[in-house]
């Protein structure tokens, strides 16, 4: 029997807390047994994901950077709320930034007609979601540079949840922070499923299994 579809039994069926594969499978072969065994939760479409992005002073969530290759509005709705319930998970309140190269109405475009449909669903679907975009990087998590762009906003300058257009901004701009800031990535953390399902690069090294196994852990928890 594949082993991964093992181990997704051992959690289906209670054996099991947690599953971390991806050493040596690939996303697609971690994932597939997953969405057919454990499922979504309830009022979930799909299942995405985030790093936490573990900084000197702070813990930044970033989603999605390594499932979803191109959402659309409502996809990228619902990967801010699920994104902001896994940040309530690791004790983060979520502030939700909808990122883009632009902030607020200084641009116009396809893009931008997206992160703002985006963001009117998932304050639809959550009322209570504190969530703002189109933001910038800059203007979402320095409150000088979110004074002079977006003074009104509850989400500028303070932003802890990073919402990022597609998988190539969200990809790349975990792997500059991971390299060029020195943050640990813990990630990519599924989410949207009913059990504890993760995946690691197959390039991952002992501390990434670590910290994966770890984080799986505090998620078996809840």
């Amino acid at each position: 029997m594949d082993k991964t579809y093992f181990a997704t039994m051992l959690v289906h069926s209670g054996y099991a807390h947690a599953m971390v594969s991806g050493v040596n499978h690939t996303t697609a072969e971690t994932i597939r047994p997953a969405l057919q065994i454990i499922k979504t939760k309830p009022g979930v479409s799909l299942v995405s994901s985030v790093f936490l992005m573990c900084l000197d002073t702070q813990v930044l969530v970033f989603g999605d950077c390594a499932i979803i290759p191109n959402p659309s509005p409502k996809e990228l709705a619902e990967i801010a709320i699920t994104s902001a319930q896994s940040a309530k998970q690791f004790n983060i309140a979520p502030k939700v930034a909808l990122l883009s190269y632009a902030t607020g109405n200084s641009a116009q475009g396809e893009m931008i007609d997206k992160i703002n449909e985006a963001r009117e669903i998932a304050q639809r679907l959550d009322p209570q979601l504190e969530i703002d975009g189109p933001l910038q990087f800059d203007a979402s998590i320095d409150k000088s540079v979110a004074k002079k762009k977006m003074p009104n906003s509850q989400v500028a300058g303070q932003a802890s949840v990073f919402i990022f257009p597609d998988l190539n901004a969200g990809n790349i701009a975990y792997k500059a922070v991971q390299r060029s800031a020195k943050a640990v990535a813990i990630g990519p953390i599924l989410q949207g499923l009913n059990k504890p399902i993760n995946d690691l690069s197959r390039g991952a090294l002992v501390e990434d299994i670590i910290n994966t196994v770890l984080i799986s852990a505090l998620q078996a928890q809840d």
